[in-house]
């Protein structure tokens, strides 16, 4: 997960991100940071996610759960 929250907390433009982060809490979070969230999820875990299912993760830990639950590597 360490590798996910650096590429997060570039994507956000911050020095570092918490799990526990939630996506609105960032000045950096808008349209371009979600397709930034979508494209990697894409490039880098070869899984599609929606702008609505980032919404409803509400943190990075729900997103990271997400992706890997795509993956089939959470159930």
């Amino acid at each position: 997960m360490d590798n996910f929250l650096n590429t997060v907390a570039e994507l956000l433009e911050e020095d570092s991100v918490n799990p526990q982060d939630e996506f609105n809490s960032f000045d950096a979070w808008d349209s371009l940071a979600t397709l930034s969230i979508i494209a990697l999820a894409d490039e880098e875990y070869g899984v599609t996610i929606s702008t609505q299912e980032i919404n409803e993760a509400e943190t990075i830990e729900g997103l990271f759960k997400l992706i890997k639950t795509k993956q089939g590597q959470l159930k």
